[in-house]
């Protein structure tokens, strides 16, 4: 009799574990699609802003046509879709750069840098960028978790079954990482290399690896008091709504 209360126990031990391992891979799928749709919000925001930016700085520096031109070629590649958030990190990456030389431009047009519509859209675009690497950081360290989980043994047993795999960091390949990302911060648009300045994609520092924050982040907890969700709730066209 003992025997069966011991067998039992231990069968009903290993269910417990089972169906807790299950659900813990499923909820952190779900807080990488939630963290995902959040990305997304974001730079479709930033997609937004910026034909009201070359309107505004066109009619003061027409004769800049190549670096307008440039801009919007950037925002149509960022906005044609990607296969993978890598290559997604990488288009934007080369927005960014764009920008910047544009920003770079605007500070020989005085007239243009006291513009109030100018200055709004400078503001507007540095708070999406500050959301947009909130939004990363956070997303790549649901990232790291789930990929942890699946990886590892015994959960990558249950990962099988439950058709949970690997998720691809929102980071550029590292050739990409060094080239100059924009600064909104100083509001003069400056451009900055990886770790000066601004906040660049795919920015990693103090030897992290990917996905990994500062002070023991725990991505299950949700976006937590550093994160500020968008009040807007635009989707890309085609994206159901929930």
């Amino acid at each position: 009799m003992l025997v069966l209360l011991i067998l039992l126990a231990i069968v009903a031990g290993a269910v417990v574990f089972g169906v807790s391992s299950y659900n813990g891979l499923i909820k952190s799928r779900n807080l990488v699609q939630e963290a995902w749709r959040q990305i997304d919000v974001e730079l479709k925001r930033r997609h937004d802003l910026i034909p009201n930016l070359v309107e505004t700085v066109k009619g003061y520096a027409a004769h800049e046509s190549g670096t307008l031109e440039a801009v919007m070629s950037a925002r149509s590649k960022a906005m044609s879709g990607a296969q993978n958030p890598g290559q997604l990190a990488e288009n934007e990456g080369e927005l960014s750069q764009a920008l910047g030389r544009l920003l770079s431009v605007t500070e020989a047009y005085p007239d243009l840098k006291a513009n109030a519509n100018f200055a709004e859209l400078q503001r507007e675009l540095s708070a999406t960028e500050d959301r947009i690497a909130s939004g990363r950081r956070y997303y790549n360290a649901t990232v790291r978790e789930l990929n942890t989980k699946v990886e590892s043994v015994p959960t990558n047993f249950f990962a099988g079954m439950a058709g949970v795999t690997k998720e691809e960091y929102f980071q550029a390949e590292p050739a990409a990482q060094n080239a100059p990302t924009i600064d909104f911060g100083q509001g003069s648009g400056t451009i900055a290399g990886p770790g000066q300045g601004g906040q660049g994609y795919g920015q990693v520092t103090g030897g992290q690896a990917p996905g990994q924050l500062p002070g023991g982040y725990d991505a299950s907890q949700g976006l937590g008091q550093n994160y500020t969700p968008s009040p807007i709730q635009d989707k890309r066209p085609g994206e159901q709504g929930s």
